[in-house]
C-alpha cells in the first residue's frame, strides 16, 4: 500500500479500484481480517471450523444480510469463516449478475457454505468512477454494517475482539474466475495448514 500526501500529510491510498462504481451491478470476492490476524472466530480441528461465540455471531449476521437490505438486490454465494478472517462472494444486481437462489441453504446450520448458485458472468467493464461521500447502498456499506454489528456485540458482551480497519475486494469478471474463487473458499478450511493467513 503506497502513501500519498493530502494537505501536506501522508495518507494511506484507498484499496478500492478507482474506476469502478461499487453501487452498480457486479460481483465481488471479499476478505475481512481480524486485527493482527488474531484467532477470534474459533479454531480449525480435523479440517472443520469450530466457531467461537463471536464466530457464531459473524456467521449469523452475514446470513441476515439479505433480510436487512432487501432493497439492494443482493445475492450471497460461497462464504466461510476462518479463525482470523472471513471470505465471501457477494453480488449486486440479482439475477442480472448471478442466476439461482441460495436463500434456503443460507439458513442450514450444518454447512458453512452457500453452494446453490450455479453460474455468473460479469463481462461488462463498469467505467463509472467510484463515488465518494455518503455511502449507503454499495459494497462498502454492506461490509461496514456487517463489521459494525459484530463489533457491537463483542463490546456489549465484553468479548475481546477487533477487526482490521480495512477489507480487500476483488471484482469477479467471468465464470472461470467465479468458480476458481468459489472452489478456493469452499476448500479454505481443509487447506488451513498452508493458508497465508495462518499465523
Amino acid at each position: 500500500m503506497t502513501k500519498e500526501k493530502f494537505k501536506g500529510k501522508y495518507r494511506i491510498q484507498s484499496s478500492r479500484y478507482p474506476n469502478w462504481d461499487y453501487s452498480s451491478a457486479g460481483a465481488y470476492f471479499i476478505t475481512i481480517c481480524t486485527t493482527n490476524k488474531e484467532h477470534y472466530f474459533g479454531e480449525i480441528i480435523d479440517n472443520e471450523m469450530k466457531l467461537s461465540e463471536i464466530g457464531n455471531i459473524a456467521y449469523n449476521e452475514w446470513v441476515k444480510t439479505l433480510e436487512l437490505r432487501p432493497d439492494m438486490n443482493i445475492i450471497l454465494d460461497e462464504f466461510c469463516i476462518m479463525p482470523n478472517h472471513f471470505h465471501a462472494i457477494i453480488g449486486f444486481g440479482g439475477k442480472n449478475v448471478m442466476r439461482g437462489d441460495c436463500g434456503n441453504v443460507m439458513h442450514r446450520r450444518d454447512t458453512m457454505h452457500c453452494v446453490s448458485i450455479t453460474t455468473m458472468d460479469i463481462k461488462q467493464q463498469n467505467k463509472t468512477p467510484n463515488k465518494f461521500g455518503p455511502q449507503s447502498k454499495n459494497l462498502g456499506a454492506v461490509v461496514r454494517g456487517f463489521k459494525s454489528v459484530v463489533k457491537k456485540y463483542a463490546t456489549i458482551n465484553n468479548i475481546d475482539f477487533a477487526w482490521q480497519s480495512r477489507y480487500h475486494d476483488r471484482i469477479i469478471r467471468n465464470d472461470n474466475e467465479f468458480y476458481r474463487i468459489k472452489n478456493y473458499i469452499y476448500n479454505n478450511q481443509k487447506n488451513w495448514d498452508n493458508d497465508e493467513f495462518n499465523k
